[in-house]
This record gives C-alpha cells, sequence and structure tokens, in this order.
C-alpha cells in the first residue's frame, strides 16, 4: 500500500481531507527514499523558520507580547473590593487612574498591580518571610504543566505579588508562551545551565525581565539536556557534592527579592527534576482524570520516594515540604470515565487534591495558539461563557495557592518571633 499524507484543504471551516504521495520522502515509483541527517537537518531549519515566522505574525509589529488591561470590574474583582470602592479611591488621587477609552476607564497591568499591592497589603509578603518556591511537575507531557506554571504566575502578580518563573524544561515551552523563542534567543548564559555546570554559584546572573509586570524568567533551552550529563559527571569527580542540591542553593539570593518562585519542570523525573522537587517549599502536579495519568502518577511517587531514601535519608538528613498540591486538569465533565479516574484521585491522594477542577475548554486551545495563556486573552475574545468558566477556575486555583503561601509566610514569620524571644 502506498503511504498517504492526509491534508487539510479549504477555509478553516469547511475541511476536506485528500490523500496525495508524500513528495518529502516519496519517490514518483512509491518506492520509500531514506532520510539521513542532512535532510533531518533541513527540516530542523524549515520548522525553526516557521516558528519564527509564526510568532511575528502573532505577535506584529513589535514582536512582542503585551500584558493585558483592565477595566474597574475586572479591578475591583482582582482586588477583592465593591466597583463603588474604586469609584472613592480614584476621588482621592492616590492610585494610578488610568486611561478613558471610550466609555469605560482601563489600567494598565502595571497600574492594576499597583491597586492591588494597595487593597490587599495584608495578603502581601510580611516582613521577614522569605518567598516560596513552588514546583510544578508531573511524570508525563501534555497534562497543563506549563500552563499551570505560567497561570500560577500570572495569578499571584496580578494580586500584588513578585514572581520569578524558572524554566527547566528544555523544550522551552514557558519561555515561549513569554515570547521568547528558546531556539533563536536563549543563550547559556540565559539558563540555569551555568549553575548546573557549576560556573555560577546563584541563579541571578540569568534572570531577565518579562513583558508581564512583576514577572521575571529564567529561560530555558535544549542545551539543557546537557545538564543531565553534568551533574552527574560532578557527582563523580567529587564523591561529596550533593548534585540535588544545586538549585535550592542558587535560589539562595532570590527568595529575598521575590514573594514567589514558580519552577516549570520536564515531564520526567530527570536531575534537573530533582533538583526542582528538592528546591520546593510547595509541590503542584497538575493530573488529568484519565486512567493512564492515574497511574504514572503513582509510579512518579514511587520514584521520588527512593530517590529521596537514597539520596537524602541515607546521609541522616531530611525533606519536608509545606504543601503538596495535585491539581484536576483538562477536565470534561461530559466524559463519564473520567468521573470514575476522579474518584481514584480523590481517594489515592485525599486533601492534597485541589477544590478546583481545570476544564479542558477551547479557550485553552485557543491561547495556546496564541502562544498565552487565559490571561493573556483580552476578554469578549471568545465565547464569554467558556472564558468565564476557564477563567475562575484558574482564579480560583491562584487563590488557593496564595493561601498556602500565606500560612507558610505566618508560620516563618511566628517562628521568627520565637527565636528572637529566646536570644
Amino acid at each position: 500500500m502506498q503511504p498517504i499524507l492526509r491534508f487539510f484543504e479549504g477555509d478553516g471551516h469547511n475541511r476536506t481531507t485528500s490523500k496525495l504521495p508524500r513528495a518529502d520522502i516519496v519517490d514518483i515509483k512509491g518506492t520509500i527514499r531514506r532520510q539521513n541527517l542532512e535532510d533531518i537537518e533541513h527540516q530542523a531549519h524549515k520548522v525553526a523558520g516557521m516558528m519564527e515566522r509564526i510568532r511575528f505574525a502573532m505577535l506584529a509589529p513589535t514582536a512582542a507580547k503585551t500584558a493585558p488591561t483592565l477595566k474597574a470590574v475586572q479591578l475591583a474583582e482582582l482586588c477583592g473590593v465593591d466597583k463603588s470602592k474604586i469609584s472613592y479611591r480614584l476621588s482621592r488621587g492616590d492610585l494610578p487612574g488610568g486611561e478613558i477609552h471610550g466609555n469605560s476607564r482601563e489600567w494598565t497591568m502595571a497600574e492594576s498591580q499597583v491597586w492591588a499591592r494597595e487593597l490587599r497589603a495584608s495578603h502581601l509578603r510580611p516582613e521577614g518571610a522569605a518567598g516560596i518556591t513552588i514546583t510544578v511537575a508531573n511524570f508525563k507531557g501534555g497534562v497543563a504543566k506549563t500552563t499551570s506554571a505560567v497561570t500560577l504566575a500570572q495569578g499571584l502578580s496580578m494580586r500584588g505579588h513578585k514572581v520569578l518563573l524558572v524554566d527547566l524544561d528544555p523544550q522551552g515551552s514557558a519561555t515561549t508562551l513569554f515570547g521568547v523563542l528558546p531556539d533563536a534567543e536563549v543563550e547559556t548564559e540565559h539558563t540555569a545551565m551555568p549553575l548546573f555546570t557549576g560556573e555560577k554559584d546563584d541563579l541571578e546572573y540569568a534572570i531577565r525581565p518579562t513583558y508581564w509586570p512583576n514577572i521575571d524568567l529564567v529561560c530555558a533551552a535544549p542545551l539543557l539536556y546537557g545538564a543531565e550529563f553534568h551533574l552527574p559527571a560532578r557527582q563523580a569527580r567529587d564523591p561529596g557534592f550533593e548534585f540535588w542540591r544545586v538549585l535550592d542553593r542558587g535560589l539562595d539570593l532570590t527568595r529575598e527579592k521575590y514573594d514567589a518562585i514558580v519552577i516549570d519542570t520536564p515531564p520526567s523525573l530527570s536531575y534537573v527534576t530533582i533538583n526542582a522537587l528538592m528546591a520546593a517549599d510547595g509541590v503542584i502536579m497538575p493530573l488529568p482524570p484519565s486512567a493512564l495519568d492515574f497511574s504514572s502518577s503513582a509510579q512518579f511517587w514511587d520514584l521520588f520516594s527512593d530517590l529521596c531514601n537514597q539520596l537524602v535519608r541515607s546521609r541522616g538528613k531530611d525533606k519536608s515540604f509545606e504543601f503538596i498540591d495535585v491539581l484536576l486538569s483538562r477536565v470534561e465533565p461530559s466524559d463519564t470515565a473520567s468521573s470514575v479516574v476522579r474518584q481514584w484521585i480523590l481517594e489515592g491522594y485525599g486533601d492534597k487534591v485541589l477544590p478546583i477542577e481545570i476544564p479542558k475548554t477551547s479557550v485553552a486551545a485557543t491561547a495556546s495558539a496564541e502562544f498565552g495563556t487565559v490571561y493573556d486573552l483580552p476578554r469578549g475574545s471568545v465565547n464569554s461563557k467558556t472564558f468565564s468558566r476557564a477563567r475562575v477556575a484558574y482564579d480560583r486555583m491562584c487563590e488557593l495557592v496564595e493561601q498556602q503561601i500565606e500560612a507558610v509566610w505566618a508560620r516563618q514569620v511566628a517562628e521568627r518571633q520565637i527565636l528572637e524571644t529566646a536570644v
């Protein structure tokens, strides 16, 4: 049978499929043409060029992303106050007034964050508390891990927190969501690689600002795969070297400057992922309610437990997390099979399961196609009901995580006061 390629014709709404021989790998006689390294290199350059053109088209004319603006109702929701409170504070003139566009007033994201820090002051990091490191991890890809990490960073920043997002996935998906192309625009010094090789002692060298106010970024690129060779090599040269502590120590200085450090990890239990987990105060595992994903999550925790015993407890030490959250993601309410697996997850993980489900919606697909998240999409650009369902879910996720962060800060402050009193 002759190899075929299905492709779409039409305007995107009335699509038909055709069957044609694949000209790139099948010659005129129908014989499969072998692909050599030069062919693969050509393919890589071709796709990379397409990505660059696609990004330019999406982000034209400046090829740079911009954070969305907020209207009065949205600002009031963000700050947890009535709209009349916004009007009152406007009359005082002590907070950014935004700009009038037509019949409504709009605030930039930076201006909105000023309002959030003022009206949500009780939720901000207290003096004497350190930034909280949150690692988003899962054994598998396709579970909304990167989306969860980026939306969490955006949601916390909107609430007035200063956030650092560390991308440790060599695929650089989180980096791409911030409008930076991993292959074309990321050099070694923009990533955590010099930290893992031992050239640098802390991660501050790699931090760069982003289009989103109060979110800074440490980029990722395919070159990060090299960390899987450098870390064990350093361990082999120096038996006293603790490869799993490299990132934890590298983040020490940043914990004083940021309220939250969100880490996106590779979809595997690699040397880099182990570093991210050992550096974390809290862990979030996005988990779709499917049997295969549930099974994979069990393997993840089993392997991680074994590694902790080998690396940490065998040395007479311990590792504790302030919180571990399981986030039900990509949930389809109409799927009867998923309801069964959801029950497995609830029984297996108990109170670790966050009381919110992230729905699988067309909004998420639209946002991803535009190199963004639900927070990047302007209201009214997609179906309002679907948008609201997705946005409310992510808002609730950020709220629940923020509550845990506040609880950790309160404990840190209390422990510090006890120590000061004892002295």
